[in-house]
């Protein structure tokens, strides 16, 4: 079988957290991690001062389709991928074919739900700005998953979210596998 693939873009005040616990532990998971790079070069400044070097820039990308995007929050991070239209173009087709689109802490609302990716669908976010989901379909869980859309709080949610996007692309037992030997409590 093979491998599935993941793209977890970061652009300058990506919350470093959020970035860290997917590529780490999807990479665990024996996923093939791209983290690629929304700003003017493979280097981004993170949340909190954490460099990190991207794998390539988001615009080399040319139409590469992957099993899951997963966007980490931060500010301004989530503002520049936001407007990032390359990242928009792959998050549209991503959806529209019904592949695995997450997002954690300020992405939900800044990134999905403008590209209407969350419409009709049950969803979390940062309490800073849950008020921009729409109320009928806004939940306060530390991770929601609805459908092939899966969206968590903030880097205190970051590991079970990452957990759950195992979980989303192998199964239970690779989410159990990963999980055990970093002593989550499960």
């Amino acid at each position: 079988m093979p491998l599935k693939a993941a793209l977890v873009p970061i652009a300058a005040g990506t919350e470093e957290i959020e970035a860290v616990c997917i590529i780490d532990v999807l990479r665990r998971a024996g996923v093939e991690v791209t983290v690629a790079s929304a700003a003017a070069r493979r280097m981004v400044t993170c949340s909190r001062g954490v460099i990190l070097t991207a794998d390539v820039m988001l615009d080399d990308l040319d139409g590469r389709e992957f099993d899951l995007i997963a966007v980490p929050g931060g500010m301004p991070g989530a503002e520049y991928l936001r407007h990032c239209e390359p990242l928009g173009a792959m998050l549209r087709s991503q959806h529209a074919r019904g592949a695995l689109v997450a997002a954690i802490c300020a992405a939900p609302a800044l990134v999905l739900q403008p590209l209407g990716i969350l419409d009709g669908r049950a969803a979390t976010c940062h309490p800073a700005f849950v008020e921009q989901l729409d109320p009928a379909r806004r939940r306060e869980d530390r991770v929601v998953v609805d459908g092939h859309v899966v969206t968590s709080r903030g880097p205190g949610t970051a590991l079970e979210f990452a957990f759950t996007l195992v979980e989303e692309l192998l199964g239970d037992d690779a989410r159990a596998a990963v999980a055990g030997p970093m002593l989550a409590q499960e």
